[in-house]
């Protein structure tokens, strides 16, 4: 059985059709063995949510061959900026495909990161929003270390946070990725940069292998005790989704059926739910994460579950929660 009928295996009736949605990660990509471009992502965002936008993040996609290195990354940047004009068209539909553009650039280039960010602005000067470098590391092999291949402690290294100056000064946004053990070092950053608008992709990265297999509400625990202090970081923002990967031990994948949405919000939502009660829901967005997280869920069924944890807050939070966090965030047209 593929992936695509595994997940066909449940099927919900959508809660709050009408409910306006802007999913602030996902990935567009085409590879040898997965596809995903603007038919595929439509066909997640059709499937009975009301999507209005979204947001793509970098995923080493369509890097330019030639040209000088620092600058290779442009081509993602040039690549996602063509799939969000066809969307923008209104012939497929009403959702607005990478509305917003995350893309990267090596924060280590330190002063010299400007051009790169100049040149993804020149590539997209309506979409373009800011980067993200990740920064996950373990010194566990079981735990694979993140695609732009970071060192030890990268978030506390001079260069990286020169580059980062230079991003906040241009009022570009910072993506951060990365481990739980290293939610630490992530806020001595966070710290030093008071004024950059930064966002915390799926949760600080709670691990559930290697180490952790096993050890969900170990790993909880700790990570409640690691990620409080944020609460005094407002520029700190919170994407509360992108935990139903393989890295977080759910183990989804392994089972003969894909969960529900009921099965989501009984073995995740205490995270979302500690965020949005400790940060506020001005500070946390809904993020589908896909289509990572779709080798563990189906997209309808996400959104069914985020829906239901989100249940006991009020209109207003709920509004924030999946539309108003990220498009200010994210300084998203809504035209």
């Amino acid at each position: 059985m593929n992936r695509k009928e595994w997940l066909a295996q449940v099927k919900e009736e959508i809660i709050e059709p009408d409910l306006p949605i802007c999913d602030p990660h996902h990935h567009l990509w085409d590879t040898p063995t997965d596809r995903y471009l603007l038919d595929e992502i439509l066909e997640d965002t059709n499937g009975g949510h009301n999507i209005v936008s979204t947001v793509f993040v970098e995923c080493n996609s369509m890097f330019r061959a030639d040209g000088p290195e620092a600058l290779k990354v442009i081509g993602e940047t040039e690549f996602v900026q063509g799939i969000a004009a066809m969307s923008a068209s209104g012939r497929y539909g009403n959702t607005r495909v990478a509305n917003g553009i995350v893309s990267h650039a090596d924060l280590t280039l330190g002063a010299d990161v400007r051009p790169v960010l100049e040149a993804h602005i020149a590539a997209s000067n309506n979409r373009f929003k800011g980067i993200r470098h990740a920064a996950g590391w373990h010194q566990d092999s079981a735990v694979r270390n993140s695609h732009s291949h970071p060192t030890e402690h990268l978030m506390l290294d001079d260069q990286f946070q020169a580059g980062l100056q230079v991003l906040s000064d241009m009022g570009l946004t910072f993506d951060a990725w990365f481990y739980h053990e290293q939610l630490p070092e992530f806020i001595a950053l966070a710290n030093n940069f008071p004024e950059a608008t930064i966002i915390l992709d799926h949760f600080g990265g709670p691990l559930g292998i290697g180490p952790y297999q096993g050890k969900l509400d170990e790993v909880y625990e700790k990570w409640c005790e690691l990620v409080a202090p944020l609460k005094n970081n407002p520029n700190v923002l919170f994407k509360l989704g992108g935990i139903n990967m393989k890295v977080n031990g759910f183990e989804w994948h392994k089972h003969p059926q894909p969960p529900s949405s009921d099965q989501l919000v009984d073995a995740t939502a205490r995270y979302y739910q500690f965020c949005i009660d400790n940060f506020g829901a001005d500070r946390c967005m809904f993020e589908s994460n896909f289509p990572v997280d779709r080798d563990s869920c189906s997209y309808h069924v996400l959104w069914n579950a985020f829906k239901k944890m989100s249940s006991g807050y009020t209109d207003q939070q709920r509004q924030a929660l999946f539309h108003d966090t990220a498009t200010k965030a994210y300084k998203l047209s809504t035209d």
